[in-house]
C-alpha cells in the first residue's frame, strides 16, 4: 500500500500539470456515465490520506485509492506508457495553457488501482487528520484512539485511517522502532502521552518524505532505516538482528528489533 507521503508526491506533481486546464480527454471504463466531458476545467488535485482527488469545474471529483498496486503517472501526449493500456483504470488529459506558457498538455494515467469514483463531493469525512499536511490536529488523532477496542494492537492502530491518515507499512514499523515501541503492544497498554509521541513521530517522518523517494528515518544516506526491509540485519541501536513476522488483522509484513522493543501483555492480564 503507497504510504502518505507517495500520495501527496503524485499530487504535488500533477496539480501544476493539470489545474487550470481543460479536458480534452477523460476515461474511467469502471466508471458509469455521466462523465466529465471535454472542455470542463480542473480545478484541484489534492491528496487526503490514502486518497487521491482531482476536481473538475462541473462538479465532479475523481477519486482513487492506490491500495497495494495503483499509481498515478504524468505524460506528455504521444509519451510511451510505462505500463500497458490493460492496467489503465482512469485518464485526465488536458489541452494546453491558457496563458500559452505550455502548448502541449498532459496525460494523468491512473494504473491499477482498485477503487475508482466519481462523486459529487469527496467520500473522505470519516477519515482522521492527514498527517502529511502541517496543519494536521494531532490531538484529534490521540481522541480517536479513545474509541478503540483497548486490545487492538498498534500496528492495526496506526494503520487505521480512521484514527490518522498517511501511515501505510514501512512508516508503521519505523514510528514504532522510533519509540521502542512492540508492534503487538495493545492500544489500552499505551498511556496518553505516548499515545501522542506515536502521532507526533509518525507526522514528523512522513513530512520529512514528503519530497524525495528515497525514505529515510535515520541520520545517513537517502533511503537510512530503522528496521523496514532489514529482516535478520543488526539493529542500529544494539545489535540484535531484525525480526519479522505477518502481523495485526491485515497480516502485514512488520519489522522491529526483539530487544529494543520488548512485547507488552494485553489489557487484563499480568504484566
Amino acid at each position: 500500500m503507497p504510504e502518505g507521503d507517495t500520495i501527496h508526491r503524485a499530487a504535488a506533481r500533477m496539480a501544476p500539470a493539470l489545474v487550470g486546464r481543460p479536458v480534452v480527454r477523460f476515461e474511467a471504463h469502471r466508471v458509469a456515465p455521466p462523465l466529465p466531458k471535454p472542455g470542463a476545467v480542473v480545478t484541484g488535485v489534492e491528496a487526503r490520506g490514502k486518497h487521491h482527488l482531482i476536481h473538475f469545474d462541473d462538479g465532479w471529483t475523481l477519486q482513487t485509492h492506490m491500495r497495494m498496486t495503483g499509481s498515478w503517472h504524468l505524460y506528455r501526449p504521444g509519451e510511451r506508457w510505462r505500463k500497458p493500456r490493460h492496467l489503465v483504470r482512469a485518464l485526465v488529459e488536458v489541452g494546453p495553457a491558457g496563458d500559452g506558457t505550455d502548448p502541449d498538455g498532459w496525460v494523468a494515467v491512473c494504473f491499477s488501482a482498485p477503487v475508482v469514483e466519481l462523486v459529487r463531493e469527496a467520500r473522505t469525512a470519516h477519515l482522521g487528520p492527514d498527517l502529511c499536511t502541517p496543519d494536521a490536529d494531532l490531538d484529534d488523532a490521540v481522541r480517536r484512539m479513545d474509541s478503540v477496542d483497548p486490545a487492538t494492537p498498534l500496528v492495526d492502530v496506526l494503520l487505521d485511517q480512521r484514527i490518522c491518515c498517511g501511515v501505510g507499512n514501512v512508516y508503521k514499523s519505523e514510528v514504532l522502532a522510533a519509540l521502542r515501541l512492540h508492534p503487538l503492544t495493545p492500544i489500552g497498554r499505551v498511556a496518553p502521552p505516548v499515545r501522542r509521541q506515536v502521532v507526533e513521530v509518525a507526522a514528523r517522518q512522513l513530512r520529512a518524505n514528503l519530497t524525495t523517494t528515497s525514505r529515510t528515518t535515520l541520520p545517513g544516506p537517502p533511503g537510512t532505516l530503522a528496521v523496514y526491509g532489514r529482516q535478520r540485519e543488526p539493529c542500529r541501536r544494539c545489535g540484535t538482528p531484525i525480526a519479522w513476522a505477518r502481523t495485526g488483522s491485515q497480516a502485514r509484513g512488520t519489522y522491529w528489533c526483539p530487544r529494543c522493543q520488548p512485547a507488552v501483555p494485553a489489557p487484563g492480564t499480568d504484566a
